[in-house]
């Protein structure tokens, strides 16, 4: 098979879900990415540095996904409690990729913990941007909290639900958020 000439990135990072998906973190090796995508180890190694490099562009480029998604539901002016209702209808409306890329971002921090802060860093920015602390703001932060829980859940495979319920369930956190 012959190799690209050029790199592309986000194939790269694909490749590296794909793989982490199929067969686990552990298995998140230099060598086995660059077979993935086709390409070169050292193709790998310029592109992205190191296996640490490679995580950490995986976990920006999950947390930049999700901030899209949050900010298509946002207006032009959003206050701190349409910020939360702008995060539980992103939340709500995950796909099933979305689902599965999670699931493999929650298995590489598990196997890489250092990366963990970088998560935690975005979830704290959460909470000292965008919940206020009013009645309405601990509402918005208990939508929040139950978003998150009900997202967890369902990727993770632990909660079966039909899509009607789940959007149901998605209305309430929104009438909690607003």
């Amino acid at each position: 098979m012959a190799r690209p000439r050029t790199i592309d990135r986000d194939s790269v990072l694909d490749s590296a879900e794909r793989l982490v998906q199929r067969r686990g973190a552990s298995a998140l090796t230099l060598d086995a990415v660059a077979r993935e995508a086709g390409i070169t180890k050292g193709g790998l190694q310029y592109c992205f540095g190191s296996k640490d490099d490679l995580i950490t562009a995986l976990i920006d480029r999950w947390i930049a996904q999700f901030d899209a998604q949050i900010a298509r539901h946002l207006g032009p002016d959003p206050t701190p409690r349409a910020r939360v209702a702008a995060y539980v209808a992103a939340c709500g409306q995950t796909d099933a990729p979305t689902h599965a890329r999670l699931v493999g971002m929650l298995v590489t921090l598990l196997h890489s913990p250092r990366h963990l802060q970088r998560v935690r860093d975005w979830y704290a920015g959460w909470f000292h941007k965008h919940m206020p602390g009013s009645d309405a703001g601990e509402r918005a932060r208990t939508a929040f909290f139950a978003a998150e829980g009900a997202f967890f859940l369902r990727s993770l495979g632990f909660v079966e639900m039909d899509e009607a319920q789940w959007q149901n369930i998605f209305a309430s956190f929104q009438r909690l958020a607003m």
